[in-house]
């Protein structure tokens, strides 16, 4: 059996860093599911949405061929294309996807579309709309296309022409939170990715990025946290981070589950209330004079810590998390009550 292999996005760094901004919609964590499929004989479409990037094993097989870590139809031996339908668990507006055929070679569609739903059932055939036009797609690639509409969509479906294979389907955009059905009194966690949270900045992220601190639940595993690599230099690791919608942040919870030997000695909160996100080559500045949420607390080993006083700074948009020195956190719940 030979050892999996990953394949790196051949998008620039610029791309890559625009795309970090954003959620994966598609992510099952979030409650996203592929619900239809005209065929999934060789892979199961379920595939397509998995968190991990795919592996392949050369000399793995099943009852049905070749095994593959993705979704793959039958070579299509009548009229017609294949697609794939998936209700997004949260209503999203797009930014970007990546239909990825990593390990499909020989086997990939040559051409692919995406269009997109907003109704709250199933779609009707008038219904969907052109997110991604029709375009040729690379074998084991990653095939980085921006989205064609602006507007919060629940559905997705994924065209390819004319039958093959996708390793994985990644839906970069934000969480269209309904913040006018939330009660003025409602104390909410404003900076969960599923009410809209998101990392815009951060100096380093080696082993797990930011915004999975904003996930839902507790980590399963220790990567699905924010970890730095050892700092060897003076000063301390940090991150900025964009709440769901203006709020007054009123407690916080930290937890750094599963980080023993490499949770933060200590950190810091600070706050402020913007009209728009920082210019990217100016955040990291701009943040660091932001008024203090929570002066220096220190942290323990694989341990939540609830925090019930902060400062009172009133209706804030964006926080800054500084660690000191460097380490891994799994989860940051900022609960307050949202603008008036």
């Amino acid at each position: 059996m030979t050892a999996e292999r990953s394949v790196t996005a051949p998008a620039s760094p610029e791309t890559a860093e625009y795309l970090a901004r954003y959620v994966d919609l598609a992510h099952p964590r979030l409650g996203t599911e592929v619900v239809f499929a005209t065929d999934d004989f060789f892979a199961d479409k379920s595939r397509m949405i998995a968190p991990e990037a795919p592996v392949f094993y050369p000399d793995r097989f099943d009852d049905h061929g070749k095994w593959m870590d993705g979704w793959e139809s039958r070579r299509k031996r009548t009229p017609g294309h294949d697609h794939a339908v998936l209700r997004l668990g949260q209503r999203g507006t797009i930014a970007a996807v990546d239909i990825d055929t990593s390990f499909f070679t020989g086997n990939f569609p040559p051409e692919a579309m995406i269009e997109a739903a907003d109704t709250v059932g199933e779609p009707g055939e008038s219904d969907w709309q052109v997110l991604v036009p029709r375009r040729a797609l690379s074998g084991d690639s990653h095939n980085i296309t921006e989205a064609a509409s602006a507007g919060p969509v629940r559905w997705l479906r994924l065209h390819i022409y004319p039958d093959g294979g996708i390793a994985r389907l990644r839906v970069y955009g934000t969480v269209a939170k309904d913040w006018a059905a939330v009660p003025a009194d409602a104390v909410v966690d404003l900076a969960a990715v599923e009410n809209g949270g998101t990392a815009l900045a951060w100096n380093d992220a080696h082993y797990g990025h930011p915004a999975n601190m904003l996930a839902p639940g507790r980590a399963p595993v220790m990567s699905d946290g924010w970890e730095t690599a050892r700092r060897r230099v003076p000063g301390n690791d940090w991150c900025v981070l964009k709440l769901g919608t203006a709020g007054t942040i009123e407690r916080l919870l930290v937890d750094t589950r599963h980080y023993k030997g490499n949770f933060p000695d200590r950190f810091t909160l600070r706050a402020a209330r913007l009209s728009a996100d920082p210019d990217p080559r100016a955040i990291e500045a701009e943040s660091a004079a932001w008024p203090l949420l929570l002066a220096e607390t220190k942290l323990s080993a694989d341990a939540e810590k609830t925090i019930d006083a902060v400062e009172t700074l009133g209706p804030v948009t964006h926080v800054r998390l500084d660690i000191f020195p460097d380490g891994g956190i799994s989860r940051l719940r900022l609960y307050g009550r949202k603008a008036s």
